[in-house]
């Protein structure tokens, strides 16, 4: 059995040059947000939820990025919004947001 039921890792990556990266796109607030969301709704700690910033995901391209483990499920996100719908769809309800996922590389 692992420590948490859910492990949530946000790409923060920042790159220098032009090349994308999910910290130009607010990951890191929005990391915050999460993890913010996830102690006022009572679901952090052991045997809970995780919110953890990570380095490139390597998906910058579709992102900004997060995935949430042991469930091996991918997202984009934009706003605050859509990070409620992983939150309470995903992490409460075990649901996954279709709208929000990027689809596995081939």
């Amino acid at each position: 059995m692992s420590y948490y039921e859910k492990h949530v890792f946000f790409c923060t990556n920042q790159r220098d040059g032009t090349r994308k990266c999910c910290n130009d796109a607010g990951a890191t607030a929005l990391r915050d947000y999460a993890k913010k969301r996830v102690k006022e709704l009572d679901l952090a700690g052991a045997g809970k939820v995780r919110i953890n910033q990570a380095g490139c995901l390597d998906r910058c391209e579709e992102g900004p990025c997060l995935v949430v483990y042991p469930d091996g499920v991918w997202y984009t996100y934009v706003d605050k919004g859509d990070i409620d719908d992983i939150v309470h769809e995903h992490l409460q309800e075990g649901r996954v947001v279709q709208r929000l996922v990027i689809g596995d590389r081939a």
